[in-house]
């Protein structure tokens, strides 16, 4: 009996384990294929740094990455930045972590802040140069190897010494806010004290409303996100613009060695969000937010491009598919018809 109980016990189970199996389809490993998918093939970001000279770009973004840029680097005197006239240079890299590769292209805008006003008009036409490239290369046969260097995201780097956005930061902001996802940084964070940091940061969120700037914004969480996301989402939000120290130098501090700056009074840390808002920027750039700058860069900046390109091909091809209207030909004057009996008489 007890046999015989064991047994129809064993069938039950059996049979149930195989209703299971037949209910599972196998969908639920799609993202296990993307997630190898995406590895394989890498991942691309291009960032865009503006700002004048002597705001430690070049040591923030080696900051932010853990390398080095701008190995041969000219340093300018400051005759040469005032002649010096706005370009475009990049500096692309391929780094890999655990498996995952990115490539990473910076965008640097040397010369920009340092003479004219109007200045900033060689980067938008760089980034609408990308937009045109991709929206060509979109619409050819070869759309696999698509190569995407549009710009994704541009740091842009506001004085500490001032009251606020200057004319020239709010001139190349509205230039460039319709066309990238612009982040505002204030530089060199550590010649301001906290109470000096958050004054400034309060009157640069103002002018930014005041003057209709559209500067990145962080998308809302969903309700099903943890709590400790939400915190983190609530605390980036607050925090804009981020304060920012870059230091490739490390130091000692506390028995410890990390990187910072080191001044007669004490260390600045880069890595101490006591002292300035570098993790926090890293944490949104790299590894919260970097998906969605490429997200609405492709289906809200590059889309309104391509909207605008394919409108101006159709008013152009309207043009040219009107009728011509055909122009009465002019009669000719009398001595013009002696002349030709004359002619015909000769012949």
């Amino acid at each position: 009996m007890i046999i015989v109980t064991f047994f129809h016990k064993a069938l039950i189970s059996f049979f149930f384990f195989l209703s299971q199996e037949k209910q599972y389809v196998g969908f639920a490993t799609l993202p296990n294929q993307v997630h190898r998918k995406s590895v394989k093939k890498g991942f691309d970001f291009t960032l865009m740094v503006a700002g004048e000279s002597g705001m430690g770009k070049s040591t923030l973004v080696n900051s932010l990455f853990l390398t080095d840029l701008y190995k041969d680097r000219k340093l300018l005197n400051a005759e040469e930045r005032i002649n010096q006239t706005v370009e475009i240079i990049k500096h692309t890299v391929d780094i890999e972590e655990k498996g995952v590769k990115l490539k990473l292209t910076i965008v640097d805008t040397p010369g920009f802040g340092d003479a004219c006003l109007e200045d900033w008009k060689p980067i938008t036409d760089y980034i609408d140069q990308q937009f045109e490239q991709y929206f060509r290369d979109e619409s050819g046969l070869n759309r696999k190897n698509i190569q995407d260097n549009r710009v994704h995201c541009c740091l842009y780097f506001i004085p500490p010494f001032g009251h606020g956005l200057r004319p020239v930061d709010v001139e190349f902001m509205k230039a460039l806010h319709e066309k990238v996802n612009i982040i505002p940084l204030i530089a060199k964070a550590d010649c301001l004290t906290p109470n000096e940091i958050k004054k400034l940061k309060d009157r640069i969120r103002e002018e930014i409303d005041k003057f209709g700037i559209k500067v990145y914004q962080f998308p809302e969480c969903d309700s099903d996100e943890d709590e400790e996301f939400k915190q983190l989402d609530k605390e980036l939000k607050e925090c804009t613009p981020f304060a920012v120290i870059g230091s490739n130098t490390v130091v000692e501090a506390r028995g410890q060695r990390v990187r910072g700056r080191l001044y007669p009074w004490g260390i600045v840390e880069v890595e101490n969000q006591s002292h300035c808002d570098f993790v926090k920027l890293r944490n949104m750039l790299i590894r919260s937010h970097m998906h969605d700058l490429k997200d609405v860069t492709c289906d809200v900046h590059y889309e309104n491009y391509r909207a605008q390109c394919i409108q101006e091909m159709t008013r152009y091809d309207n043009r040219m598919e009107s009728p011509i209207p055909i122009l009465p030909l002019s009669t000719p004057d009398v001595d013009t018809e002696k002349l030709i009996k004359m002619k015909d008489e000769e012949v």
